[in-house]
């Protein structure tokens, strides 16, 4: 089959029903979506299609029907398991759930929320996953993101528009407003950010393929829709499938010799929380004798803008530099070891099938250590060796159970 670049325009927002609907358009086979979603579910979703116009538009409007009355509120530590087969949905719904818990203050595992674990939701990202294989889409990039303004009703009362897991999926993204209500859902952001690390207006391409999917309302003013446009091309997406260890980077670097060095751990931090695959200082000596220092931050190269606005924001510099970068990365998966009674993540890279690194996250073992008044160094040993006791020790075989990094 011909590998294909996907662009998604979701200029008027995105949930995970439209671009469903929107692959389902574009030619993606129904039974393969089908397929996929009964392999998952067990049999207890139907996915429907029906032509619809939004706005004056043609559109597919994929809908998904629950053929049981129990949906239940699951975590993410359930889903894992039940998606465990399920390829590259599993990384759209550990977004959703690393998300929610950053929103909610508690770790991904223990987040509850009925949207992820209904049976729609579930049938929606497997079958945008198994469409986008079907359609044999290599890379994927998308448009700028619509994602509403006013409030919407949740469980737990009004939330703003855009909702918190919406605006933390949205982190290093282009957004606008876009129009009224909520336009973007965080399942269907997660499964753009997952997709399409490339925010960028329609690239070259042999076009050969276009889909419309609708959303549920039919607002006055705009069509209510996502569209996909294939063909054979490049773009600047990314393939679906585990990302190759050979990575496009850019590195900018700015001389700074007159800040204040207490603002310099904020500056770093805020630099990485917006994206920056990492942020560093080092020590020079510059004209006349100035002691001084050189920030250096590696990025993708769409996050190139937003961080060097950052660095004149933030910084007293007059100039920062930048200069495309090979980067050669480990792969990378994750599994928890327990420590005590406490899940602690550990990072293990990997190549060929081969564990190279094995590292629990210092973050959560900093809090262990602080819950039990205890130094920092025991705790990470006892994780260290609860890692080999599981068999995540250099040199050994990667356990196919391990979830990839995104």
């Amino acid at each position: 089959m011909t590998r294909r670049h996907a662009w998604i325009d979701a200029s008027a927002g995105i949930a995970g029903d439209m671009l469903l609907g929107a692959l389902l358009d574009a030619g993606a086979s129904l039974a393969a979506v089908q397929s996929a979603v009964d392999a998952v579910s067990g049999g207890q979703v139907r996915v429907r299609t029906r032509e619809v116009t939004r706005a004056g538009l043609r559109a597919l409007k994929a809908e998904v029907e629950p053929l049981t009355s129990s949906l239940p509120h699951r975590s993410w530590r359930d889903l894992r398991e039940l998606l465990k087969n399920a390829g590259p949905a599993t990384a759209v719904f550990r977004r959703l759930a690393e998300a929610e818990g950053r929103v909610h203050g508690i770790p991904a595992d223990d987040v509850h929320f009925h949207e992820v674990g209904a049976l729609d939701a579930i049938a929606d990202v497997v079958g945008c996953c198994a469409a986008l294989a079907d359609l044999g889409v290599a890379t994927v990039s998308a448009g700028p993101v619509a994602l509403g303004s006013g409030s919407v009703r949740a469980q737990h009362g009004r939330l703003p528009v855009p909702a918190p897991a919406v605006a933390e999926l949205a982190k290093g993204w282009q957004v606008s407003a876009g129009g009224d209500g909520e336009l973007a859902t965080p399942t269907g952001l997660a499964l753009l950010r997952t997709f399409a690390r490339a925010c960028e207006p329609l690239p070259a391409m042999a076009l050969d393929l276009v889909g419309v999917g609708a959303g549920t309302r039919d607002p006055a003013g705009h069509p209510n829709v996502v569209r996909v446009l294939i063909g054979a091309g490049e773009g600047s997406g990314v393939q679906p499938d585990p990302p190759s260890p050979e990575r496009d980077a850019v590195l900018l670097e700015a001389n700074v010799d007159d800040l204040d060095p207490r603002l310099w751990p904020g500056i770093i931090a805020a630099l990485l929380e917006r994206g920056a695959s990492d942020a560093w200082l080092v020590p020079i000596l510059m004209k006349k004798g100035r002691p001084a220092h050189t920030l250096s931050v590696l990025c993708a190269p769409e996050l190139v803008d937003a961080l060097r606005d950052q660095i004149f924001r933030d910084t007293s510099t007059l100039g920062v530099r930048h200069s495309p970068r090979g980067k050669v990365a480990l792969e990378r998966a994750f599994a928890d070891v327990t420590v005590g009674d406490t899940r602690i993540p550990v990072k293990v890279a990997h190549r060929d099938g081969v564990i190279v690194q094995v590292m629990p996250e210092f973050e959560d073992v900093a809090a262990l250590a602080r819950r039990q008044q205890r130094p920092e160094r025991l705790v990470l040993q006892e994780a260290l060796a609860a890692a080999g006791v599981a068999g995540l020790v250099v040199g050994a075989p990667l356990p196919e159970s391990l979830r990839p990094e995104q």
